[in-house]
């Protein structure tokens, strides 16, 4: 392939969540190839200027709740506004996706269900065993992704993405790079679709 699509996400943000399958078919239309760049928000808003989300105006607060429901609605993409497992610490589980696409597997589909495990099955992704199983679930041999995840490597590889990412000027999640442009945010999608179909 030809195309190349480097997705930068955080496996807990509901954007990413509610993006990931527009953007599988995105990608699959257009022959593109995904590769799934998970990284760490807590690092990458505080040098890019943005705020984590209990630090954040109630205003602010209020209307990212209205977005939700509006986009859930209008992607017809279930979500819960208020899950029992947010925020969740993701390191565990975003080294299962780095391995996953450094071994052979299906890294984006790992991503989605880590999404779907947070904001609609109400599943703590900060537990070894909930990664274990959504691993096998997406076709992954959970032993071997899991000691793949845990190795300092891999760890440094997840820093060094998201130290990657605000060098390329990330600064939010999901964000998409096709041929050195940056497309913020799910509802931005249609722009990468148009660029991809230049």
């Amino acid at each position: 392939m030809s195309k190349v699509i480097d997705y930068y996400l955080s496996l807990v943000s509901p954007w990413s969540y509610l993006g990931s399958g527009r953007l599988a078919e995105i990608a699959q239309r257009h022959r593109a190839e995904v590769r799934v760049m998970p990284m760490n928000l807590g690092e990458v808003f505080p040098r890019t200027g943005g705020l984590p989300l209990p630090k954040r105006a109630p205003e602010r607060q209020a209307y990212r709740l209205a977005e939700l429901k509006r986009w859930s609605a209008h992607l017809g993409v279930p979500i819960n506004l208020q899950p029992a497992y947010f925020p969740a610490p993701e390191i565990t589980a975003a080294c299962m996706v780095i391995a996953a696409g450094e071994g052979g597997g299906q890294p984006l589909a790992l991503a989605q269900a880590f999404g779907r495990a947070v904001w609609e099955q109400e599943r703590n992704i900060a537990e070894v065993g909930t990664c274990e199983a959504i691993a096998e679930e997406t076709g992954h041999h959970a032993v071997d992704l899991l000691a793949k995840a845990l190795d300092p490597a891999v760890r440094r590889r997840y820093a060094e993405q998201t130290e990657a990412a605000v060098a390329r000027g990330v600064f939010g999640a999901p964000s998409y790079i096709y041929n050195d442009e940056l497309f913020w945010g799910q509802d931005r999608l249609d722009f990468l679709d148009r660029a991809l179909g230049a």
